[in-house]
């Protein structure tokens, strides 16, 4: 395609000749209301929302069906477009119900949005006149649909019949009575299904695992890197810290990056956020009881001094590179055998042949250019040294050192709390080899120490 450049309320953009108008609306993020058009979805059509007035042309054009051109003059905004949008909006809030206060969706709607940029009307329409479609519908995979709060843009539908060909959803009925619905006994299932959540512009489709857990203006959103699996699909962590609470993180949501994951992650990766929080290894643990850092230092010194046969340290391959390297350091230094055996991380029934990798750790390509070992020990220890390293059972150690994120089963010795990926920062590398910096997004009130902090500590105890 060659390059032209249009006018767009008299500023002048380049722009490919024959692509869509409303991604160089976008791309500018010059202002134009929709709800049916995604970037990932392609144009649809049938919300009429994104209307402009294009000179030489009869009457307003929808920018998500209109072909850029050469001397192409828009105008985005003006009484008469305003004046056309307004009337669409009408018709969509025409049978509307009015539970902005108790939507999960309020804070983030975009009908609340553009209602408030044309809108600001009386309803003509008696709210008793509304007509009324079910509520609460549980269509599976954790997601609730309203089908009153529908505005029928068909997001959710088109990605289960053009994205995962899955094809659960489907428009039914005419008119007013139109709504998006499931087969008769059929459930959302898709290990991708709670996509649609984000894809819907009203509060129609919820997460049953966020619902009514926090509203969105209180919360924060970080940018991170998913550690669900080698891909490292870019998300939003969206956390807030209550009066007189810790920090915590209610929802996982996608984060466009197109040379990794596009716009969505997998239900699972989603979800994975609750393993940041629940079951977390917060005390030191010496012979079975808790004990304080000084006393937890000591023990980490002798259990060195009487470890005189082979030492072997074990390394999560979900730990960034930055950690990594200290820790290859760390066991030169200690004369010890580093391993991160990659047995447990793979997942043959968990792949796929989208967003979801065979290997479940998530810097496991980091393991791979520091020439970590990935083989277990298979030998008689005298000292085992892990760093989060989920597969010990097989091995025999006389003596264990544990930095853990959560709690196991595994006994040691000496259990050290240690921090998650929210509560550090670091880089991962992903399976295609894309580097990717993943910042610091938790403090916690009283936070456990990074491997980083851990390490440093450790070896200004041991010199």
């Amino acid at each position: 395609m060659s390059q032209i450049d249009i006018v767009i309320d008299n500023m002048t953009f380049t722009a490919e000749k024959g692509s869509l108008l409303i991604d160089l609306l976008i791309k500018h993020d010059l202002k134009v209301p929709y709800f049916c058009y995604h970037e990932a979805l392609g144009a649809d059509g049938n919300c009429r929302m994104c209307m402009v007035e294009i000179e030489g042309q009869k009457r307003p054009q929808i920018a998500c069906d209109t072909l850029i051109k050469e001397e192409m003059v828009v105008r985005t905004k003006g009484e008469n477009i305003d004046g056309v949008r307004r009337d669409i909006l009408e018709l969509e809030l025409i049978n509307h119900p009015i539970d902005c206060p108790v939507c999960d969706q309020a804070g983030e709607c975009k009908l609340q949005d553009f209602y408030m940029d044309y809108g600001l009307y009386e309803s003509n329409i008696k709210q008793s006149d509304k007509v009324h479609h079910r509520k609460h519908i549980d269509l599976g995979s954790s997601v609730i649909l309203d089908q009153e709060r529908c505005v029928l843009c068909a997001r959710c539908t088109r990605f289960t019949s053009d994205i995962t060909k899955t094809h659960e959803l489907g428009i039914i009925g005419r008119g007013d009575h139109a709504c998006v619905s499931t087969m008769p006994g059929k459930k959302l299932d898709n290990p991708y299904a709670m996509n649609i959540v984000d894809l819907c512009p009203v509060g129609a489709l919820t997460s049953k695992d966020f619902r009514f857990q926090q509203r969105v203006w209180f919360l924060t959103s970080s940018p991170s890197i998913c550690h669900g699996c080698a891909k490292g699909c870019n998300i939003f962590i969206d956390h807030n810290r209550e009066k007189y609470k810790d920090e915590t993180i209610y929802r996982f949501r996608p984060r466009e990056n197109q040379q990794v994951n596009g716009f969505f992650i997998c239900d699972e990766g989603r979800l994975s956020y609750k393993k940041l929080q629940d079951n977390r290894q917060l005390d030191m643990i010496l012979n079975g009881k808790s004990c304080e850092e000084a006393e937890a230092l000591e023990a980490y010194r002798n259990l060195l001094e009487a470890g005189s046969g082979k030492i072997v340290i074990l390394a999560d391959a979900n730990l960034y590179t930055e950690e990594l390297e200290m820790i290859q350091i760390y066991a030169q230094k200690l004369g010890a055998t580093l391993s991160s055996p990659m047995v447990s991380d793979l997942d043959d029934a968990f792949a796929d042949e989208w967003l979801k990798s065979s290997q479940r750790a998530s810097n496991a390509k980091a393991i791979e250019k520091l020439g970590i070992m990935t083989d277990l020990p298979d030998e008689k220890i005298a000292l085992l040294i892990n760093f989060n390293h989920p597969n010990t059972v097989s091995i025999d150690a006389e003596r264990v050192i544990s930095f853990r994120t959560n709690q196991q089963k595994e006994p040691a010795d000496l259990i050290l709390p240690l921090a998650v990926f929210s509560e550090s920062s670091g880089t991962l590398t992903n399976e295609d080899g894309i580097e990717q910096y993943c910042p610091k997004v938790i403090t916690r009130n009283d936070p456990a120490p990074t491997v980083i902090e851990w390490m440093i500590r450790c070896q200004e105890e041991v010199e």
